[in-house]
């Protein structure tokens, strides 16, 4: 019985990588590589793997983040004696723009749907949504409700818990639009999700940080 021979796996053609990727998009890696194709491409799958790495802790952040606030929300229209859902409350202080982004979320979630259950409206609010939610313009009137959801932070300032969720916003959007990020603080970015995590629950910034992948990856950076 005759063996069929392995089939050979040709290498890779740098150039058709590159050109399908694009050189503008590689051009910072090439740079970065004194123009070794071969490197560049490595620190561009080296970069790819960084993104993946990143967004399962910022996915756990955005989620917990949104629930954490929701549920300040939820206390305070409580607190109020207002039945309404927060988000369909015209006296809860939103802004134009978080109007419009839960204007959009509630259409999204109610596509053929007779009634819309409130967690698919939640989940549709982007994390920018609840990144504005912390924003200055609410310092003096939704910030002291939502500064119970960091009872863990060392103080009540909204920067504390704003500066780091604002870093990591921009941070975030990097990674979903395929930008670079090999050339940015990396462990800083790092402890800002652990930092955040740790003013909500500790507990849950245990957990993020036992299951992620960050610091394997940044060990093998080309």
């Amino acid at each position: 019985m005759h063996s069929t021979p392995p089939t050979s796996i040709k290498p890779p053609d740098d150039k058709a990588v590159i050109e399908l990727i694009s050189p503008d998009r590689l051009t910072p890696y090439l740079n970065a590589c004194p123009g070794d194709t071969t490197a560049a491409l490595a620190l561009y799958q080296w970069n790819s793997d960084l993104a993946a790495a990143f967004f399962e802790p910022l996915g756990h952040l955005e989620i917990m983040l949104r629930n954490a606030l929701d549920a300040r929300l939820v206390a305070r229209q409580q607190r109020r004696g207002r039945t309404i859902e927060w988000y369909a409350d015209t006296a809860v202080p939103l802004s134009n723009n978080a109007r419009s982004d839960i204007a959009q979320a509630r259409q999204r979630a109610g596509r053929n749907a007779p009634v819309i259950p409130r967690g698919k409206i939640i989940a549709e609010l982007s994390f920018g949504f609840w990144r504005f939610l912390l924003a200055r313009q609410y310092r003096a009137s939704l910030w002291p409700d939502l500064a119970g959801a960091f009872s863990h932070a060392p103080n009540r300032a909204l920067a504390t818990v704003e500066d780091p969720v604002k870093r990591l916003h921009k941070f975030r959007n990097r990674i979903a639009h395929h930008e670079g990020i090999w050339h940015l603080p990396l462990e800083a970015r790092r402890n800002d999700i652990q930092t955040v995590l740790g003013f909500i629950a500790p507990t849950a910034a245990a957990w993020v940080a036992g299951t992620s992948r960050i610091d394997d990856v940044l060990a093998r950076r080309p």
